[in-house]
This record gives structure tokens, C-alpha cells and sequence, in this order.
């Protein structure tokens, strides 16, 4: 007897679940609009993660995902630990966290190493991770957070991503761009596409 004829569901397949791209997504002051245009433009079954590293005052309680939920179909969650990466989801980092992925799944630590930098810390972690699957987006910002978690994405064969001079506060992508890790630089509307073709070219 099949599975059916006993009444039991079939086994659910894992490589299903799992994306074929996590996109890290970085952003700090004035990057809320861009989060915002970016997940506009996204069509809500690429097949890919979401996962939205966000400067937040430590003590702040987060409404991100409720706010950035009304901007897709996907289903957005604050990210917790050990919390599966499931394809067609947006994760956003808990305040006064570093969130790391492994196998998959989340690892959250709390408080934060350091002010700012968890960006990297998740880029780092991401290209660790997944490799050739793994993707960073930098976006409006003070500072330079992000730049080294994308030479490390890029060092390990995945892509990186950096706004154009769109962004309502460019320090943080001009200083991917300066440093020459930035793959492409594009606005925000244009970044979806691009992610498609990406992910067409690891499945060939």
C-alpha cells in the first residue's frame, strides 16, 4: 500500500524547502524605504530567502517585519534561533543580535559582538555557509558596514550587490563600490531580475 491508501502524507522533500539563493540584505539609517522598493519589485516565488540585517538601537522592540509584511506576499518573520531558512521567506535580525546561519537554519546571539557591524558578521557567516548560493546586498547607510562581509561572499564564489545613488545615504554602498567588491551596482528595481538570472545560472 502506498502512503496515500494509509492515510499518511508523503515525506516532505527538504531540497524543496531549501532556497536555491539566500540573499543577505543590509541596510542602516534610510535603508527602511529601500527595504521597502526592493521587496515591491520582488516577485514572492523566486525560490530564494530574504534575510534583512538591520541597524536597530539595541532596546528597541522591532516592528520591521510587520511594516516590510505589508510590502510582499512572502511571509516575514523576526529570524530566532535555530529557525529553518525556508525558500520564499524574509527573515529580519532580532535587535541586539548577531545572527549567524548554519545548515540551513539560524543561530542567533545575544547581546551583539560589537555596534554596527552585524552586516558583516551575517555576511561572513552566509558566505561560509552557502557558498556560490550565497548573495549580498548592501543599501542606504552611515559607515562601512557590509564591505567586508561582501569580499568574503565574493571571495567564496558567491555575488554582491551595492544601491546605486539611489540610496537616501550612501556611505555604506560607496564603500562596497570603492572597495571593489561590489559585483553590481543598480537601483533597486532592477536588482530582482538580476537575482533571477543568477539563480538561472547555478541551476545550468
Amino acid at each position: 500500500m502506498n502512503n496515500e491508501k494509509k492515510g499518511k502524507r508523503p515525506a516532505v522533500d527538504m531540497g524543496e524547502l531549501h532556497p536555491t539563493l539566500i540573499v543577505g540584505i543590509g541596510g542602516s539609517a534610510g535603508a527602511l524605504n529601500a527595504y521597502k522598493a526592493l521587496l515591491d519589485a520582488m516577485p514572492s516565488d523566486t525560490g530564494m530567502s530574504f534575510v534583512i540585517i538591520s541597524h536597530m538601537n539595541p532596546t528597541a522592540s522591532s516592528q520591521l517585519a510587520k511594516i516590510l509584511s505589508r510590502h510582499t506576499k512572502m511571509t516575514v518573520m523576526v529570524a530566532s534561533m535555530a529557525m529553518l531558512v525556508l525558500a520564499n521567506h524574509v527573515y529580519v535580525i532580532p535587535p541586539d543580535s548577531d545572527l549567524l546561519i548554519e545548515n540551513y537554519s539560524f543561530k542567533v546571539i545575544s547581546p551583539r559582538s560589537s555596534r554596527n557591524k552585524q552586516i558583516d558578521v551575517f555576511f561572513v557567516s552566509l558566505a561560509e555557509a552557502m557558498g556560490v548560493r550565497a548573495i549580498g546586498i548592501v543599501l542606504s547607510g552611515y559607515d562601512g558596514d557590509g564591505t567586508e562581509g561582501c569580499k568574503i561572499i565574493k571571495a567564496n564564489g558567491g555575488k554582491t550587490f551595492a544601491q546605486d545613488m539611489s540610496a537616501e545615504v550612501d556611505f555604506m554602498p560607496l564603500s562596497a563600490q570603492a572597495s571593489g567588491c561590489a559585483d553590481f551596482v543598480m537601483p533597486l528595481d532592477k536588482i530582482p531580475d538580476k537575482l533571477k538570472s543568477l539563480a538561472v545560472e547555478l541551476k545550468t
